[in-house]
C-alpha cells in the first residue's frame, strides 16, 4: 500500500449554479407538509448519460418544455457522422436516445439538436464527450461517490459544495461515476408520499448528477432511504416501492440484462425490471452492484413512516431477515467463479444494508454465517447456499468492496479484500454527519468528508484516491479543493 496524506431550457455548464438553487429551493419546498404537489417542476433541460457497452450508449433528456430532439455523434469533436432518430417529447417527461453502431474502445463526441415542436430551426447542444468499453489491458479511471442526501440541509449538505465535487469529477473524465445509494431519500419527505413528490426527488438529483452525467455514465446503487423496497410491496401500483422502482427507471438509463450486461431477470408488477443489481467488464476489470432492499421480505433499514410495520420508522428485525435472496446471491457466485477479470470491484450501499462499519459487520449473518452471539448458523439460516458473502468474496479474488452509508473515508482490510467506506461529497461541516459512526470503525484508515473517490485501473495496479472538496473559505495552506488527502493501490489478482 502507498498512502499520502440562451434558449431557457439549454443544457450544460453555464446554467448549473442556477438549476443547483432551484434544486435546493424545491427541496426546501418539500419540507412544507401544507404544499401539496400536482406536477412536477423542470428547472431546465438536462442530459444523463447510462448503460456504456462496446457498441452503444444512452441519453437520458429531460426538458420543462415540449421538445423534439436528436443527438449527433463522431470520433472527432465537431465532426457528427452518426445521429439517431428525433423523439418527440412532452414537457416534464423524460425520454432516451440510444447512440449505437459504435466501435469499442473509443472516445466520441456528441450534441443533442432540440427545437420547439412547430419550429423550423434546431438549437445545437453543448458538445460532450464519452468513452465505450475498454479492452483488456487499458487504463482508465471511474469515480464513486455516496450518501449527498440533499434533504439534509442543515447537518450535512450545502448546495455549492456539491457543485464543487461535482466540477471536479467532471475535470477528471472518468468512464464513468457510480453512486452508493441515499441520494435519493424518501421516507424524508414531510410532503405526503406520492408519485409526483416521488418523481420530484429524481429530478432534482438529476441537476447535481447531470453535471457529470452529460459526459459521463451515471450508475447507481440502491440505498436504505430509497424505499425501493420488497416489504412495502402490497399487490397493488399505489405504494413508495412501485412508485420508486418507477422514477429510478424513468430519469437515469440504468442496465438490465442484455448480452452485455447481466443482472436481475426478475419483473416485479407495475415496474418491470428493477435494474437493482448488475454487472459488467471495462478493460481488466469486473464491477458488480448488489442489492438487499428488493429481496427482503422484511425491512432492511429505515423504514418509510406510517408505510411499513410499525410507527416507528425503524425495523426491529433479527439480522438474518436481511437477504439478498437465493436468484441474487446464486448470480453472484456464478459472475464471481466464472470472471477472469485482473481485478473485481462490489459496490453496495452497505454491508448487509444496515448497521454501521463494515469489517466488523462482515462475519455476521448472510455476510459472513455467524449470529450476533458469534454462534456460525449459516447451513442452518441459508440451506443450499455455499458459504457467505465474504466468504464468496475472498475465494474468488474480489479487489475492493465499495460502500456508503456512513459518510465518512475508511478504508480496512479483511482476508485479503479491502473494504471501502466512502465519505459524503457535501458536507460543509466535513465531520461525521449525526455523530459517532467513525466509532463503528475498529480498525482502519480515517478521514472525514467532504469529497469523492478516483480510481485509476491499470494493468500494474489500481489506484485508488481521496479528492477532497472544501469550500473557498474553508480553503487554506493545509486543504485545498481537489486535494488528495490519502492513496493507497492494489494489486491484479491471480
Amino acid at each position: 500500500m502507498v498512502k499520502s496524506g440562451n434558449v431557457k431550457w439549454r443544457a450544460g455548464a453555464a446554467i448549473f449554479l442556477g438549476l443547483c438553487l432551484l434544486a435546493a429551493l424545491v427541496v426546501g419546498q418539500q419540507k412544507r407538509p401544507q404544499d401539496v404537489t400536482t406536477e412536477t417542476s423542470v428547472a431546465g433541460l438536462t442530459q444523463v448519460l447510462g448503460r456504456p457497452t462496446d457498441n452503444a450508449i444512452t441519453t437520458n433528456i429531460l426538458s420543462p418544455d415540449d421538445i423534439e430532439a436528436y443527438a449527433e455523434y463522431g470520433v472527432k469533436p465537431g465532426v457528427y457522422t452518426g445521429k439517431t432518430s428525433v423523439a418527440t417529447s412532452k414537457a416534464r417527461t423524460s425520454f432516451e436516445l440510444v447512440m449505437d453502431k459504435l466501435k469499442p474502445n473509443t472516445r466520441y463526441y456528441y450534441r443533442l439538436r432540440y427545437r420547439l415542436p412547430g419550429t423550423t430551426d434546431y438549437t445545437a447542444g453543448t458538445e460532450y464527450g464519452f468513452q465505450t468499453q475498454r479492452t483488456p489491458g487499458s487504463t482508465f479511471m471511474f469515480a464513486v461517490q455516496a450518501d449527498s442526501h440533499p434533504e439534509r440541509v442543515t447537518n450535512m449538505f450545502d448546495t455549492d459544495l456539491y457543485g464543487r465535487t461535482m466540477a471536479e469529477v467532471r475535470k477528471e473524465h472518468p468512464d464513468f461515476f457510480v453512486t452508493l445509494g441515499d441520494d435519493f431519500s424518501i421516507d424524508q419527505l414531510s410532503t405526503p408520499v406520492t408519485p409526483i413528490t416521488v418523481d420530484q426527488v429524481y429530478i432534482n438529483q438529476r441537476h447535481y448528477l447531470g453535471v457529470d452525467g452529460a459526459s459521463t455514465p451515471i450508475f447507481l446503487v440502491a440505498g436504505g432511504h430509497e424505499q425501493g423496497a420488497k416489504y412495502l410491496l402490497d399487490g397493488t401500483p399505489n405504494n413508495a416501492a412501485v412508485w420508486v422502482g418507477n422514477a429510478r427507471n424513468k430519469y437515469y438509463a440504468l442496465p438490465e440484462p442484455n448480452g452485455f450486461y447481466s443482472g436481475d431477470e426478475e419483473k416485479v408488477q407495475f415496474i418491470g425490471s428493477l435494474r437493482d443489481y448488475y454487472a459488467w467488464t471495462w478493460g481488466d476489470a469486473l464491477f458488480i452492484t448488489i442489492d438487499p432492499y428488493w429481496h427482503s421480505d422484511k425491512a432492511v433499514d429505515t423504514m418509510l413512516a406510517n408505510g411499513g410495520k410499525d410507527n416507528a420508522g425503524k425495523s426491529q428485525r433479527d439480522g438474518w431477515d436481511i437477504t439478498h435472496g437465493v436468484a441474487q446471491y446464486r448470480w453472484l457466485k456464478k459472475t464471481l467463479s466464472e470472471s477472469k477479470a485482473k481485478y473485481k470491484f462490489m459496490f453496495a450501499h452497505h454491508v448487509l444494508g444496515t448497521d454501521r462499519g463494515a469489517v466488523e459487520m462482515a462475519d455476521l449473518f448472510e455476510w459472513g454465517g455467524k449470529s450476533k452471539n458469534g454462534e456460525w448458523e449459516f447451513e442452518k439460516k441459508r440451506p443450499g447456499w455455499e458459504m457467505p458473502i465474504h466468504q464468496l468474496m475472498v475465494k474468488y479474488g474480489v479487489s475492493i468492496f465499495f460502500q456508503g452509508h456512513d459518510h465518512i473515508f475508511v478504508r480496512q482490510e479483511k482476508d485479503g479484500v479491502v473494504y471501502q467506506e466512502t465519505p459524503n461529497p457535501a458536507n460543509p461541516f466535513y465531520t461525521e454527519a449525526n455523530g459517532g459512526w467513525r466509532s463503528a470503525y475498529k480498525s482502519g484508515d480515517y478521514l472525514p468528508a467532504s469529497g469523492h473517490l478516483r480510481v485509476t485501473v491499470s494493468p500494474a495496479n489500481t489506484k485508488v484516491e481521496y479528492v477532497r472538496s472544501w469550500m473557498p473559505k474553508d480553503e487554506n495552506a493545509q486543504h485545498k479543493q481537489g486535494e488528495i488527502a490519502y492513496t493507497y493501490t492494489v494489486k491484479p489478482g491471480k
